[in-house]
């Protein structure tokens, strides 16, 4: 009763013992008491702005460029569009880069928050992705919309990100798909979400086939490219029939944004990061903290080959 009036109510000790009919001596013991019980816990916050928190993040990661936010209550996903546009100004974008876009909800949202605008830039898609019903894989929607807002020129890919092996042949050999796919050994920059386990991930939102479901180890996804902890590529049966940028040419991007948030997805970012398909990240506090906290308990049982392509200046 004492330590509710004190702490919930924000009566004074004064006002309690007059309330109780008792000293203020005895109000001060009661208090004193639910501590020690631990009725009462007084914590502390070690409040760290998103500046700090985003060097931290650069160091442990090893990134090439960052932004972390506050956590907004709603609409995190959104919130990122301002950061990820920062990031893109900071690089030095200019008519003729070429930016690839990936899918996922992260860069729907984004795209639909808005990107700044960088005249003559050109965008691709970096994966097939016709036969997908779910609004966040609409990637020709989504390079259509970051085109416009960019201010520049928009490069489809009419082609499912996974087919039969004669078919991936047939698309690849067309020459107006290869308009789209020899920009990927071009990437200035990529945009990309970083999928969910399968675990976690039920199968009508990741649209995932059963083969990549069976994957083990996985702990996420850059545009199907599946990764482990210590940023190992996962093979799966059907991924050689897959339409996309490869996990090198994503490598090779001078800027490769992962564009994330939820603390489910800390492991599948760090996965990401150490693989060398994303150097640069945007992403909240919460999120943020869930790494620096995962990469503490964290020591990779083999450096992979890839992590040294991670910081790419």
């Amino acid at each position: 009763m004492v330590a509710k009036l004190h702490y919930e109510a924000e009566m004074s000790q004064v006002e309690i013992a007059r309330k109780l009919g008792i000293s203020t001596a005895t109000v001060s013991r009661l208090l004193q008491r639910a501590r020690v019980l631990g009725i009462v816990k007084i914590e502390v916050l070690d409040l760290v702005s998103p500046a700090g928190l985003t060097q931290e993040l650069i160091e442990a990661l090893s990134l090439k460029r960052a932004a972390v936010i506050d956590t907004p209550s709603t609409g995190v996903l959104g919130a990122l569009a301002k950061p990820l546009g920062d990031l893109l100004k900071e690089e030095g974008l200019a008519a003729g880069s070429v930016i690839g876009i990936g899918w996922g909800r992260a860069i729907r949202e984004v795209i639909a928050a808005g990107l700044p605008r960088i005249p003559g830039i050109v965008a691709v898609a970096l994966n097939g992705g016709l036969q997908q019903s779910a609004p966040h894989f609409q990637i020709s929607e989504f390079v259509r919309q970051a085109a416009d807002q960019l201010g520049g020129s928009a490069h489809f890919l009419h082609a499912p990100y996974l087919s039969s092996a004669e078919l991936k042949d047939a698309f690849l050999a067309d020459a107006f798909v290869q308009e789209t796919t020899k920009l990927w050994d071009r990437l200035d920059c990529a945009i990309v979400g970083i999928g969910l386990p399968h675990a976690i991930n039920p199968p009508e939102a990741s649209a995932a086939t059963v083969n990549e479901r069976a994957i083990g180890g996985a702990v996420g996804d850059v545009i199907r490219h599946y990764v482990d902890i210590n940023g190992r590529l996962l093979s799966w049966d059907g991924e050689e029939r897959m339409i996309a940028a490869s996990s090198q040419q994503l490598c090779k991007a001078k800027l490769s944004i992962g564009v994330a948030a939820t603390v489910e997805k800390a492991a599948g970012i760090i996965g990401a990061v150490r693989s060398g398909m994303i150097n640069s990240l945007v992403t909240d506090a919460n999120t943020c903290i869930a790494i620096l906290n995962l990469l503490q308990q964290d020591t990779p049982s083999q450096t992979s080959e890839k992590q040294t392509k991670a910081k790419k200046k």
